[in-house]
């Protein structure tokens, strides 16, 4: 789907050729980027918030205050093609709690592109940072406007006809996308966005990186047009901490600086927007490893009732010995990981072989129907042993065969059962989902519930959508590890390699919280406390009931077997929204038991969690309504709130999805399907002629619509074939002559 925006994208700017921005010689068409060894999807994925006109009839491009009056073009694009609209304002909003990031991005964009007299649909697309999650977006046009809404998958209510999967849909993990329908030319639009996303945490720095660079074809033509850009940010780590801010991408102002708290804002005309990423990156005054515990009681229609806390450990930027390791890599190489994900999984694992020391123990076990072992035994991570493991790697790992889980993590824990002196990890890679899973994590909790001290952590990394990922986050739960995901082959390597290095920097284990145990109720998320890493902070929350210890007693264990204990302060949290911040954490937790004990009643309250949070999940669909405005000022008496007098269900409902994950796909993995493919079965012929039909004549774009025939063709007998390729051959020759006038207008021919 994003290499097909791409394309559109690339349609888009070639049409927007036609438009004629009047006798201004300094305003020039948009151009499209020069590759300089990029792909298509590097080049035209958006890099910041962005909203195109959707064209599918090409005749209808023209500038809405100076028509052109360019040669009539006949046929259609199809798929339509995509042209940026030029923005007239952007304004940005972040307010950071701890290591999560609120984002805003309000902004005013104008359908410059389309003719007064006709209209377009518009696509708003909107990239996020890390582990983005989209809360909801509002937009106003003329007369109109609409807004996102989830609602429980038992709300009966359906949507519009004719509403199409790519209308709310993800380009890629961290880019969503909505269509809003018809709106003319010449009109603004007012757009405002939210989501959430993580800080990424190094060396005992937090920095925050949101999509902010803007293409400068976006930039409204003609030089007397304002244009303001503004920056407000709000950080705040926590009571009793000093923040000090390190580097910015942009020139901020400082507004406010208290304790644990800092403000800042810029506001400027600018000739063109901004061209970089907003990144921000700061710190806390101290070196050392510290925490807290933070509590809030519930608000007025909270789901759970009971009083929330949350603890955190950041680990400092003081240098700290890491655990010794044994570690075991547990590869699926069946016939779905076959070519890119598997080449990528075996860069990535001999890559972080390569940065273990010589006194840790590794082995590796690759599994399809059966398993294949490295070595009978843990060997230690010599430079001899890593290039054995790699000729071992590159000449057995190869794709095919089905999926067995169960069999090599049973394996993997033998071999693991007689760790003393190092953290035991198994590390398992998989893109497949399989039918025992609840037999797997009742296999792995049996297992880890022995007394040792240190018992195996699991680490899971799921490739692909057809994986069941509460199934992986289930098992890490269980095994004290982390759970991370690539769903699309442009990240696996990067992602396999990022969870290798929390896995392999652990400093602390064995956390326990010691004196809540006589509360009257205690639950944290996760059940099982995971390990505190180097590379990243440690934010656990919950809910209680009872009176809650004037300190929270922290134990655990340091990578020199000592006993670490801590009595981490308490303080109310005013001005930490902690419903907000570890929303998307317990939702996935949550999820995750919901599937594991197959509990109704929690699914239930996962859907109002999700609703009371603006949180996408497994059991809430999302809505785009659409309400008219002007009816609406028409029957709404002045002095009642409007939002207060509208009635939700008389809203028309445009687009109604869920964009959940899913839990696995058996059947994709039984076929080996590789991830990211089309599941949809090939077009039969009638559909193909119907496709080329379409195409002749209306495609700008570099392709011919005579392939569309070519493959029809093969499908024919002989005489039809003949007769069809003479038929679309001369309806090519017409779609040519009106493709070169509209491609180049004042040309003859």
């Amino acid at each position: 789907m994003a290499e097909e925006f791409a394309r559109a994208v690339e349609d888009g700017l070639r049409l927007s050729k036609r438009i004629y921005f009047g006798k201004d010689r300094a305003v020039a068409p948009p151009k499209p980027i020069t590759p300089m060894d990029k792909t298509p999807q590097q080049m035209y994925l958006p890099t910041a918030v962005m909203i195109y006109a959707v064209i599918g009839d090409p005749a209808i491009v023209d500038n809405p205050d100076v028509p052109s009056y360019q040669p009539h073009v006949h046929g259609r694009c199809d798929p339509p093609a995509l042209i940026p609209l030029q923005m007239n304002g952007v304004s940005l909003e972040v307010d950071c709690f701890l290591d999560t990031a609120f984002v805003t991005v309000s902004g005013s964009w104008r359908v410059h592109c389309v003719m007064g007299s006709r209209g377009c649909d518009c696509r708003i697309v909107i990239p996020m940072g890390e582990q983005g999650s989209i809360l909801g977006v509002e937009v106003e046009v003329p007369k109109k406007s609409y807004s996102t809404q989830l609602i429980s998958m038992d709300d009966e209510r359906n949507a519009e006809k004719g509403a199409k999967a790519e209308d709310v849909c993800f380009l890629k993990p961290h880019i969503f996308t909505l269509t809003i329908p018809q709106v003319d030319g010449g009109s603004n639009l007012s757009v405002k966005v939210k989501w959430s996303q993580k800080l990424s945490y190094h060396d005992g720095q937090f920095t925050l990186n949101i999509p902010f660079s803007f293409p400068d074809y976006v930039t409204p033509a003609g030089k007397k047009i304002s244009k303001k850009e503004k920056i407000h940010l709000n950080v705040n780590c926590g009571p009793e901490t000093e923040v000090l801010c390190k580097t910015t991408s942009h020139p901020l102002k400082e507004l406010r600086r208290q304790a644990g708290q800092l403000g800042f804002s810029y506001e400027s005309e600018v000739l063109t927007w901004s061209s970089c990423d907003f990144i921000f990156t700061y710190n806390i005054s101290t070196s050392q490893m510290y925490g807290g515990a933070l509590l809030q009681s519930p608000s007025l229609f909270d789901v759970d009732r009971r009083e929330a806390f949350c603890f955190y450990l950041f680990p400092g930027n003081q240098s700290r010995k890491v655990f010794k390791k044994t570690l075991i890599f547990v590869i699926d190489i069946s016939g779905s990981m076959r070519g890119k994900p598997l080449d990528d999984t075996k860069n990535a694992i001999l890559s972080s072989l390569s940065k273990l020391d010589s006194e840790d123990l590794f082995n590796v076990i690759a599994f399809n129907g059966e398993t294949y072992i490295f070595s009978s035994t843990l060997v230690p991570a010599t430079t001899e042993a890593i290039e054995k493991v790699t000729e071992w790697i590159n000449m057995n790992l190869i794709a095919g065969g089905s999926t067995n889980i169960l069999l090599p993590l049973t394996q993997a824990m033998e071999m693991l059962s007689d760790t003393k002196s190092s953290i035991p990890i198994i590390f398992l890679i998989t893109d497949g989902a399989v039918e025992d899973e609840r037999r797997i994590c009742d296999v792995m909790k049996r297992r880890l519930m022995d007394k040792r001290k240190m018992f195996p952590r699991i680490y899971t990394f799921g490739i692909g959508s057809f994986c069941n990922h509460y199934f992986l986050r289930m098992l890490a739960m269980i095994g004290r590890g982390h759970h991370d995901a690539s769903y699309d082959a442009d990240s696996i390597d990067v992602r396999i390699e990022g969870l290798f290095t929390r896995a392999s920097s652990i400093i602390l284990a064995n956390i326990a919280l010691e004196n809540v145990g006589d509360l009257d109720e205690f639950e944290v998320y996760p059940s099982r406390i995971p390990d505190l890493s180097s590379v990243s902070p440690l934010i656990v929350s919950g809910r209680y009931q009872g009176t809650f210890p004037d300190t929270l007693a922290v134990s655990g264990i340091f990578a020199d077997i000592s006993n670490f204990s801590a009595d981490l302060k308490v303080h109310h949290a005013k001005d930490i929204p902690l419903h907000k911040v570890q929303a998307k954490q317990e939702i996935e937790l949550l999820t995750a038991e919901a599937w594991f004990a197959e509990n109704k009643e929690l699914e239930t309250k996962i859907a109002k969690l999700s609703l009371q949070n603006s949180v996408i999940s497994e059991f809430t669909h999302l809505l785009l309504l659409e309400t008219d405005t002007v009816n609406k000022k028409q029957q709404v008496p002045k002095k009642v709130d409007p939002q207060r007098a509208e009635d939700p269900k008389a809203r028309k409902i445009i687009v109604k999805r869920n964009l959940g994950v899913g839990f696995g796909n058996l059947t994709a993995t039984a076929d080996n399907i590789p991830p990211g493919s089309d599941e949809t079965k090939p077009p039969e012929a009638a559909e193909l002629i119907v496709k080329a039909a379409s195409n002749c004549c209306g495609k700008l774009c570099d392709y011919c619509c005579c392939m569309c025939c070519i493959k029809v063709c093969s499908r024919l007998n002989d005489q039809c074939a003949v007769v069809l390729t003479q038929l679309c051959g001369s309806l090519a020759c017409l779609g040519c002559y009106s493709c070169c006038g509209a491609c180049c207008p004042g040309q003859d021919g």
